[in-house]
């Protein structure tokens, strides 16, 4: 089971499942390797429930927050987790940089992406929580 709250940033726009996306298999590598720079738990999570949280530091034009969840998970299948059943409670949530967001309480890679200006996707895996803490 996961101890640690897993999490890196990708420093790229990120493609939406919806369309004929050709870019879509270049994005899933790419979120692939992103996250293998950091994966230093050797096998996959095998078992457990887990929660996907995505940030989405986004300029015009952004893609459904909810056509971004789906490549990013699939991309983190066979390395984190064995199999995307594993994610039970997925968190999606996009801002423009141009916002007045208080960054201080915010996880520090997130930080270095909003500071950074461009587009940028924050991803963490964790373990989920008890429903009610959810509502």
């Amino acid at each position: 089971m996961l101890i640690i709250p897993f999490e890196f940033l990708i420093l790229k726009r990120p493609v939406s499942l919806q369309g004929k996306n050709k870019n879509l298999q270049e994005w899933k590598r790419l979120v692939h390797s992103e996250a293998q720079k950091v994966w230093n738990a050797g096998s996959p999570i095998k078992e457990g429930d887990l929660q996907l949280t995505i940030v989405y530091i986004c300029a015009s034009d952004p893609p459904d927050t909810d056509n971004i969840i789906k490549p990013i998970q699939d991309a983190l299948n066979k390395l984190v987790y064995e199999d995307d059943r594993l994610v039970s409670d997925v968190e999606s949530h996009r801002r423009f940089p141009s916002e007045i967001i208080d960054i201080t309480d915010l996880p520090s890679l997130l930080q270095d992406g909003m500071l950074t200006g461009k587009e940028c996707v924050y991803v963490k895996v964790s373990s989920s929580k008890p429903l009610e803490k959810y509502l």
